[in-house]
């Protein structure tokens, strides 16, 4: 599983001109079932999506097509984990650790 944590680069309104592209790619990934969760950071400086079911070479290729990142208007860390704990509506993304 990922988090990823989007972070601004840019002027908030320079964000708003490629947020309804960036929605468009958000639900292209839900539709997916990738993406598990997502929304904006308080303060609102970026945002935090939760993805699973795929490589980290894949959400890395995923992260970039971003139109965010495409217009440079942010940023991406990605860090990886091992779920081993859900509540039931997550259930499906648990891992037990190999180690």
């Amino acid at each position: 599983m990922f988090v990823m944590e989007l972070t601004y680069t840019a002027p908030i309104e320079s964000v708003e001109e490629e947020m309804d592209a960036h929605t468009a790619w958000l639900d292209d990934q839900y539709a997916a079932g990738i993406f598990l969760a997502s929304g904006r950071k308080v303060p609102r400086d970026g945002g935090v999506i939760l993805a699973g079911g795929v490589s980290r070479t894949e959400i890395e290729k995923i992260a970039a097509e971003d139109p965010f990142v495409v217009a440079n208007v942010c940023t991406y860390r990605i860090t990886e984990f091992i779920a081993t704990r859900t509540s039931s509506d997550l259930s499906t993304v648990k891992e037990i650790p190999t180690v």
